[in-house]
C-alpha cells in the first residue's frame, strides 16, 4: 500500500467519476432537441405515432437526467476532497462558472421536466411544447457553461494572478477563451451523434424483435438521417479543433500523432506501439506525409515532436490510442449512417434496410458513448502535467490524502458505477421491450383489424 501513488489514484478516481457522469449529459443535451422535434412533428401532423415516440424517449431523457444529476453531485464533491488546490488557486473563476450553470440551466431543466413527463393533455399544447423547448435549451446552456470552464482550463485567458490566486479581469475573455468555440461545437455534435445512434440502435433492436410499429419506423429513420447529417459536420469541427490544439497545446498534438521529432513531411501513424522509454514507435504502419497534410494542410508542414517537450508532455500511449478509437468510430459512424440513408432513399423507409445493417445499428447503440469517452481521454490526459495549462500543475492541486484511503473509495466508486451502469442499460432495454410488445400488438391490429376486432367480441351471457 505504501508504494501506491496518491496522485495517480486521485486522477483515476476523478477520471472514473467524470467518465460515468459524462455519459448522461451526452444523451440529454441532444435528446432534448430530438424530443422537441417529435413534439413539433406531432403538432404539425397530429400523427399519434410521433407522440408515442415522444412518450417513450422522454422516459429515457428523465432516466438519463436523474443519473447525470446524481453523478454530477458526487463529482463536484471531489473538488474539495481530492483537489483542494484547484479551488484555492482558480476558484474565483471556476466557482462563478459552475454557479451560472446551476442558476441558468439546471433549474430550467428540473422545473420543466415534470411538465414534459406528465403535462401532455393536462396543460395547453403550446405550454407542453414550450416546456420541451425550455428543457432542451437548458441542457445546451448547461453544456455552454461547463465547456467554458473546461476550455478555460486548457487555454486560460482574461485573468491575472494576485498572490498565487487567479482573478478574472475580463469575463468575456474567460468564457470565450481561444479553444471554447471549437470544444463547444465538438461536444454538441458528439451529443447529437450519440443520441442519433442510440435512437437508431434501440429502434433497430426493436425492429429485429418484430416491432414494426409506426413510432419505431419514424425514430429509426430520424436517427439514421440525423447521424448522416451530423457526421460530416463533426469531421469538419474536429479538424478545426485539431488546428486550434496545434496552436495552443502542441505537446498534446505530438502525443496524438506519436511524433517524436519536430520536422516537416510527417507521416500519419495508422498503428504503432509507442515506446516512451526508447522514444520511438514499434511496428508502425504509416501513411507518408499524412500528419503534415492533416495538421498543416501542407505536404512538408512542420509538426511538433515529443522530444521538444521531454519531461513536460502527456502520457503518449493513452492519448495516441484514444485518438484512434475516436477517429475509427467516427469513420464507422459515417459508413453506417450514409449506407443506411442510401438504403432508405426515395422514400422506401426503414423496411429497405438489410438485416445485417439493422444488426450493425443495434451493435452501435452505444457507439457514441465510446467515441465520446475516447475523445474526452485524449483531451484531458493530453493536458497533463497541467490541471490549468501553464498555471496550475496536477501535482500541485492534489490533496494530501493517504493512498490507501483513496484506493478504498476508488474501488467503492467503481463497484457502484458498474452496478448503476448495468442497471441503466437494463432498464433502457426493458422499457424498449415493454414498449415494443405494445407496439407489436398495435401494429398487428393495424394490419388485420377485421379479424382481431371479431376475435375481441365477447359472447353474450
Amino acid at each position: 500500500m505504501s508504494e501506491l501513488d496518491p496522485l495517480l489514484l486521485s486522477r483515476i478516481q476523478f477520471a472514473a467519476n467524470i467518465s460515468f457522469h459524462i455519459l448522461f449529459p451526452t444523451i440529454t443535451i441532444a435528446l432534448g432537441w430530438m424530443l422537441l422535434g417529435m413534439k413539433l412533428a406531432y403538432n404539425r401532423t397530429r400523427d399519434e405515432a410521433w407522440m408515442d415516440a415522444y412518450r417513450f424517449w422522454v422516459k429515457v431523457f428523465a432516466l438519463s437526467f436523474a443519473m447525470g444529476v446524481v453523478s454530477g453531485i458526487t463529482m463536484s464533491f471531489q473538488f474539495g476532497t481530492n483537489w483542494p488546490g484547484f479551488m484555492q488557486t482558480v476558484g474565483n473563476i471556476a466557482g462563478p462558472l459552475l454557479a451560472y450553470e446551476v442558476l441558468t440551466a439546471f433549474f430550467l431543466e428540473a422545473v420543466f421536466l415534470g411538465i414534459m413527463l406528465f403535462g401532455f393533455r393536462r396543460v395547453p399544447d403550446w405550454a407542453h411544447t414550450m416546456a420541451t423547448f425550455l428543457v432542451a435549451a437548458g441542457t445546451t446552456l448547461s453544456a455552454f457553461w461547463i465547456i467554458a470552464l473546461n476550455s478555460w482550463m486548457h487555454t486560460p485567458a482574461g485573468f491575472e494572478m494576485v498572490d498565487g490566486v487567479a482573478h478574472a479581469t475580463d469575463w468575456w475573455a474567460v468564457v470565450f477563451n481561444p479553444s471554447f468555440p471549437y470544444r463547444l461545437a465538438h461536444m454538441l455534435l458528439a451529443s447529437g451523434l450519440t443520441v442519433a445512434f442510440l435512437m437508431a440502435g434501440l429502434s433497430a433492436w426493436r425492429w429485429l424483435r418484430g416491432d414494426r410499429s409506426a413510432p419505431v419506423r419514424l425514430v429509426l429513420r430520424a436517427g439514421i438521417l440525423t447521424a448522416a447529417a451530423l457526421i460530416p459536420l463533426q469531421i469538419l469541427a474536429g479538424d478545426l479543433h485539431g488546428l486550434n490544439t496545434l496552436e495552443h497545446q502542441p505537446a498534446k498534438v505530438a502525443a496524438m500523432e506519436a511524433n517524436w521529432d519536430s520536422r516537416g513531411g510527417v507521416p500519419l501513424v495508422l498503428f504503432a506501439l509507442p515506446d516512451e522509454k526508447a522514444r520511438t514507435n514499434r511496428y508502425a504502419v504509416e501513411l507518408p506525409y499524412g500528419a503534415s497534410i492533416i495538421l498543416t494542410h501542407e505536404l512538408e508542414g512542420k509538426v511538433p515532436g515529443l522530444n521538444q517537450y521531454v519531461g513536460n508532455h502527456p502520457p503518449v500511449a493513452a492519448v495516441f490510442f484514444g485518438f484512434r478509437v475516436m477517429v475509427g468510430l467516427g469513420v464507422l459512424m459515417l459508413l453506417a449512417s450514409w449506407s443506411g440513408a442510401f438504403f432508405m432513399r426515395w422514400g422506401r423507409g426503414p423496411q429497405a434496410l438489410p438485416v445485417w445493417h439493422l444488426r450493425l445499428l443495434a451493435l452501435m447503440t452505444f457507439a457514441g458513448w465510446i467515441a465520446t469517452l475516447a475523445g474526452w481521454y485524449v483531451t484531458e490526459i493530453g493536458r497533463q502535467p497541467w490541471l490549468v495549462t501553464g498555471l496550475l500543475s496536477t501535482a500541485d492541486a492534489v490533496a494530501a490524502v493517504p493512498a490507501p484511503m483513496v484506493l478504498s473509495t476508488l474501488l467503492l466508486y467503481l463497484a457502484t458505477y458498474a452496478l448503476l451502469l448495468a442497471a441503466y442499460i437494463g432498464v433502457l432495454f426493458h422499457l424498449a421491450k415493454k414498449d415494443g410488445e405494445r407496439g407489436v400488438i398495435e401494429d398487428e391490429r393495424d394490419m388485420f383489424p377485421p379479424v382481431l376486432a371479431a376475435a375481441s367480441v365477447q359472447p353474450a351471457e
